[in-house]
């Protein structure tokens, strides 16, 4: 690595953390400690050119950590080699632990210059936004992009990720790197051995449980750790039952919402899954991958996921397991949405700090990994989509990628994207979550579910300390 005062800053405060010479502040404290925009040691801009729009300077160290999740860290890895082959050397962090090791240096105002921000221990976009702690990526989206410099890295996006790194206004402060595919994920081979058809109504959906279940497989199970994680079924559920306006009313917090027909209709057809006996024994106390391994066994039908389940849970998934995603089961021919009708959207988000040392680094690398090299390398590496069109095209796709590619095709423009998830982050995971767990776990019936979900939004909607967000 270079040495440099900026280097031997971000080393010095490394080190006095961990001999805990700083006081790590508790989780709610960013929402009231700003940083205070120090950027004495920021690393000046060079002249902009074609190859080099953000000005990067060639010997400027770059720090980048990455969510040590589903989908690993090599991606990334592999990106930074080529962000050396032409600047200065990358200081790379993996880890699982993003708030509890980088919230503390986001208050000290000396963050790293690229962070994943993703899984259980992310931090609160929301509370750093209100602090004014990340960068505005628009001029990311309005450089050329790296392999076309006609084309801009705006125009190389799926549909909806601009929207999705956007919080009530224009700016963009983030981007989801992969395109997940959200559903009810089942084997092909799981349903073929049932002899029976992947459920597109509800009482279709009943049946394959009921013969499942007479053959002691469970129909469903999931991560009752993680709650939230039943809301990538339930949510395009609701939205398919009552049309996208309603899943824009509950993120726009707006009064009884949660008590609209078509959520009571959706908690009802999931309750009855507890009633009927469909959901595997234990599940209320297993974390994501432990659901997964029960799924992969063969002791359920069908888990609330996205697409980065295949990566995740490869080691243990059988060989002809042929794993498959399909849209959320149908209530019925009344739904105001067709079938086909899915929660496709970015995922794996990433910013740029603002008091980050090399911001023209950090929007260098973001430029990278979204050029045609590292996302191909992506989705090869960890089987998901990007979120850069036509990236995966002519690539030998395996199972589960391959179904998720079908079935975003299949649903056409008929796509939803709840922003409640990273809007609202406690909210949705702890508030709403609970509360749906309660009822998945059958301690409390539909009726409560939903007061308890309307009870903490509205809680949501009257805190003032909470920035709020609307649909533009």
């Amino acid at each position: 690595m270079t040495s440099s005062p900026y280097l031997n800053r971000r080393t010095l405060i490394r080190r006095s953390a961990a001999a805990g010479l700083f006081t790590i502040p508790a989780v709610g404290a960013l929402s009231s400690c700003a940083s205070g925009g120090d950027d004495g040691d920021s690393v000046e801009r060079q002249e902009a050119t074609d190859s080099n729009p953000f000005g990067v300077s060639p010997d400027a160290e770059l720090e980048v950590v990455i969510f040590d999740g589903g989908f690993g860290d090599q991606y990334a890895l592999d990106a930074e080699e080529i962000y050396q082959g032409s600047y200065g050397s990358v200081d790379h962090t993996k880890t699982t632990e993003i708030r509890t090791r980088l919230q503390p240096r986001m208050v000290q105002g000396d963050p790293p210059d690229v962070i994943n921000n993703s899984g259980a221990d992310a931090m609160d976009i929301a509370a750093l936004l209100r602090n004014d702690q990340v960068h505005d990526l628009t001029e990311l989206l309005d450089a050329p992009s790296l392999d076309d410099p006609s084309v801009t890295v705006r125009d190389t996006l799926m549909p909806g990720v601009v929207e999705m790194g956007q919080f009530g206004s224009d700016p963009v402060y983030q981007f989801n790197y992969a395109y997940t595919v959200y559903g009810q994920w089942y084997s092909r081979t799981a349903l073929e051995r049932l002899e029976v058809e992947y459920p597109r109504t509800w009482d279709e959906m009943i049946t394959v449980c009921e013969k499942a279940k007479q053959e002691g497989i469970a129909g469903w199970t999931y991560p009752g750790v993680y709650p939230y994680y039943f809301n990538f079924t339930l949510y395009p559920f609701i939205g398919k039952i009552g049309g996208a306006d309603v899943l824009r009313a509950i993120d726009n917090l707006e009064p009884n919402a949660w008590r609209h027909d078509a959520v009571r209709a959706a908690f009802e057809a999931y309750y009855e899954l507890v009633a009927r006996g469909y959901i595997l024994q234990g599940s209320p106390g297993l974390t994501h991958e432990e659901s997964q391994d029960e799924w992969n066994q063969g002791r359920a039908l069908f888990i609330p996921n996205g697409s980065w389940v295949e990566n995740e849970s490869a080691q243990n998934t059988p060989e002809d397991f042929e794993m498959a995603v399909g849209p959320p089961t149908s209530l019925d021919s009344s739904d105001a949405m067709p079938f086909e009708t899915i929660w496709a959207s970015g995922s794996e988000p990433f910013f740029v700090p603002a008091d980050a040392a090399n911001v023209p680094g950090g929007l260098e690398f973001l430029r990278i990994m979204l050029g045609a090299e590292s996302t191909r390398n992506f989705t090869e590496l960890v089987s998901s989509l990007t979120c850069v069109r036509g990236a995966a095209d002519g690539l030998t796709l395996p199972p589960g990628l391959t179904s998720a590619s079908e079935t975003l095709a299949a649903a056409g423009d008929n796509l939803l994207i709840p922003r409640m998830p990273d809007w609202y982050r406690q909210l949705n995971n702890e508030e709403i979550g609970g509360a749906i767990a309660a009822m998945m776990a059958g301690e409390i019936e539909p009726d409560e579910a939903i007061t308890r979900c309307q009870r903490a939004a509205d809680a949501t909607a009257q805190d003032d300390s909470i920035t709020k967000f609307q649909h533009i």
